[in-house]
């Protein structure tokens, strides 16, 4: 986005100076292309109706533009391939498509860097359309008389086209409160919008990050930190470890483990989620177990890790955690361990201490002031396909 000038009644100009720095910012992007972010298809969406020249739903129209490539008749009446470009990028030559392992369904994925410039894109042009229409209203409001003056401003204040809520950083206002209570709230979603992302600090924030399985609030955070976040899950028990995690568990490590416990549960109790938890122990905890074999740069671990459980963090004395390897060349290293649940989170607790002191000191101990008597399960997202705001 650059400004616009103009002097008395003049056309609209774009000063150099403003070219030049958005021209530096697009150019400081940087991109990793292993670093993917999945955007679709998605169950339970509806079909993304095709008004031009927006960028509102981004994801729905890349999802609209593939599936119509896939079925032609749907485009009938259309132009072929309008949306090629998203905010300047051309979105076509970075997606990769991933099939499942029978080749029955398919997910399609964009490197994080463009995800985060697209929703930076579209918040963007949300405020200037609210602006736009906020002052479109007032001029015509001028015109009339004998207007309720009161009616004006408190549609000027709480309606969908008022003036956009200035980006503000996220300081804990949210916090000790549950997400099913959020979730009913009316305005909350435009609350949110108001949030600048509490974990990468520099995109706009669209969702409410919340522990699934004790039902607080954790922050409000962008769709890009949003899937970041969120474990890879193949069924209701079993999660995949990809490479990602070794950004939440080395270089960005403490970032991570204080917006993870920004929940009460997983504060008080100096532990994490029952899957991020796996995911840690089969990442952290068994790394001298995993294999390695030959490659043309060395040795490189083998395979794909993978952890399943049974039982749950309810019941931590039957609940075991079991670290395995997929898709190994030679067929071997299957099984690396089985860790106990118990013995996992004392663990977690002595990396705790060591990887983030602060965040260690502000946990625990292990009570249950204040904390629901029974998980409150709010909505199920096992498979990560969930997208929405709530």
């Amino acid at each position: 986005m650059v400004e616009l000038v103009r002097t008395g009644n003049g056309p609209w100009r774009v000063p150099e100076a403003e070219v030049r720095r958005a021209a530096a910012a697009w150019n400081a992007v940087e991109m990793d292309a292993r670093d993917l972010v999945r955007i679709g298809p998605f169950r339970g969406l509806p079909e993304q109706e095709r008004t031009g020249g927006t960028l509102c739903g981004w994801r729905r129209r890349i999802s609209w533009e593939l599936r119509g490539a896939e079925h032609p008749g749907r485009q009938a009446g259309h132009e072929p391939g309008p949306w090629s470009h998203l905010a300047g990028v051309d979105w076509r030559r970075l997606l990769l498509v991933q099939w499942s392992r029978d080749g029955a369904e398919r997910s399609w994925w964009l490197p994080r860097a463009v995800v985060r410039l697209l929703d930076t894109a579209e918040h963007t042009e949300n405020q200037w359309l609210h602006t736009t229409r906020s002052r479109t209203a007032d001029n015509s409001v001028a015109g009339q008389h004998r207007r309720d003056r009161r009616a004006i401003d408190s549609q000027s204040g709480t309606g969908v086209d008022g003036p956009a809520i200035p980006q503000r950083p996220y300081t804990g206002e949210l916090r000790g409160q549950l997400y099913s209570v959020l979730s009913r709230k009316p305005g909350m979603s435009r609350q949110v919008a108001g949030w600048v992302c509490a974990v990468c600090g520099t995109a706009p924030a669209a969702v409410l990050d919340h522990c699934h399985e004790h039902g607080y609030v954790r922050a409000p955070v962008c769709p890009s930190c949003n899937t970041l976040e969120r474990p890879d899950h193949l069924y209701d028990n079993d999660i995949r470890v990809a490479s990602r995690y070794r950004r939440l568990f080395d270089t960005d490590a403490v970032g991570w483990l204080r917006h993870w416990h920004r929940c009460p549960g997983c504060r008080t109790r100096t532990t994490l989620p029952l899957p991020h938890l796996a995911a840690w122990t089969a990442h952290t905890a068994t790394r001298t177990l995993r294999p390695t074999h030959p490659g043309s740069r060395g040795r490189k671990p083998c395979g794909v890790l993978r952890v399943s459980w049974t039982g749950s963090q309810n019941t931590p004395r039957s609940c075991l955690l079991t670290v395995s390897v997929d898709f190994c060349p030679s067929g071997e290293h299957r099984v690396l361990a089985r860790v106990p649940y118990r013995e996992a989170v004392e663990q977690f607790r002595t990396w705790l201490a060591e990887t983030a002191p602060a965040v260690a000191a502000a946990a625990g101990p292990d009570r249950l002031d204040d904390l629901p008597a029974e998980p409150r399960p709010v909505i199920a997202d096992t498979n990560g396909e969930g997208q929405a705001l709530f």
